[in-house]
């Protein structure tokens, strides 16, 4: 019986040892397709960026009547006001190495500026949206949520609320569409978005 269990803890063992080994070489052999693939990228020249989806805010088309004396929504006003003036892209989903492949090494600042600008958009919307809400103007939150879905935000409440929202309507389909949008998304939010609004549209 003894020699059972040792005979049992030594192939157990080795079985250990072939794994971790094996795991080893993998993580050494990721490392190294990574610092090839960031070489690379690094000897990428400038390209133009003039292809890029710029993304415009219709101001004009925001309930910026609303709440004026409301400090959040006037931060939030002139936080857009500004980001108007800048540029915005939304670069969800791509690595710095991703950037730099694809647009050169030299631009990866302005690309991550412009990213930010995205992030900072989209957060900006929602926290937007959320005092409308709490002050009873659903559908004009509602306003600001849709635009943010138009340029692909990953701000998963923007998604939950408008569900619920489209679904008190009766507009089922509206909820399938906030689908096929997330379904879309660059993001580690995606899965849990898409899931969450299946589960909604299914109740």
């Amino acid at each position: 019986m003894i020699i059972g269990f040792f005979a049992s803890f030594i192939g157990f063992t080795i079985i250990i040892s072939v794994f971790l080994k094996r795991n080893s070489r993998q993580s050494r052999e990721q490392v190294q397709r990574f610092w090839a693939r960031e070489a690379e990228a690094n000897s990428v020249r400038r390209k133009s960026l003039d292809g890029l989806h710029y993304i415009k805010i219709p101001l004009e088309d925001f309930p910026t009547q609303l709440l004026p004396e409301n400090p959040v929504v006037t931060e939030c006003i002139d936080i857009l006001k500004t980001l108007a003036t800048q540029k915005i892209v939304n670069l969800t989903g791509w690595s710095n190495t991703d950037l730099k492949l694809e647009y050169g090494t030299a631009n990866i600042t302005l690309l991550s500026d412009y990213d930010q600008n995205f992030t900072l958009l989209v957060r900006t919307l929602q926290k937007w949206a959320d005092a409308l809400i709490e002050s009873q103007y659903m559908e004009e939150a509602t306003v600001l949520m849709e635009y943010a879905i138009s340029v692909e935000t990953d701000v998963s409440r923007t998604y939950y609320l408008l569900a619920d929202y489209w679904l008190s309507q009766g507009e089922d389909c509206q909820v399938e569409r906030l689908i096929k949008t997330a379904e879309g998304l660059h993001s580690a939010s995606k899965e849990p978005i898409v899931r969450k609004l299946r589960e909604k549209l299914n109740k």
